[in-house]
């Protein structure tokens, strides 16, 4: 939460038009601090309140979690790839459930409204065989080693 807060308050401060100086003028008055490492969550939460009332407005991005397990997510980058590609009619998430939907139906009975859903491990793996298996026919490199520890 603390990193959220901290990009929070830059985003804040950029809209409100605070270069670094202002930035670290504005925490040390709120705060006492001026570097943002140095400050609890609590004290972050006074800077943003800070320039809350400034007239800093915190938009909604709309976008969703990110999913919640790393194997739904490769989902995400997956689809994502085949859409970069030009190979999906409905790149969006709705897109992704659809494919799952006339894709599994048949065989699982039974498919989650949202993908995310998912959590047969049997189910996640054979929508990321069909996706990996799609990107070949299209020739998209799925090169994930750069992203490995």
């Amino acid at each position: 939460m603390t990193r959220a807060l901290q990009k929070l308050i830059h985003v804040g401060c950029r809209e409100l038009g605070l270069d670094a100086d202002g930035r670290r003028a504005l925490q040390l008055a709120a705060t006492g601090k001026s570097s943002m490492s140095d400050m609890t969550e609590t004290e972050l939460t006074l800077v943003l309140d800070r320039l809350k009332a400034d007239g800093f407005r915190v938009k909604r991005s709309g976008r969703r979690p990110a999913a919640p397990r790393k194997d739904l997510k490769l989902i995400h980058v997956l689809w994502r790839k085949l859409g970069d590609a030009g190979a999906l009619k409905r790149p969006g998430r709705d897109g992704l459930n659809a494919f799952i939907r006339s894709s599994f139906a048949q065989s699982w009975g039974v498919v989650p409204a949202d993908v995310d859903m998912l959590r047969d491990h049997d189910k996640i793996a054979a929508v990321i065989s069909a996706l990996m298996a799609w990107g070949k026919r299209e020739n998209i490199d799925f090169d994930f080693s750069r992203y490995r520890a």
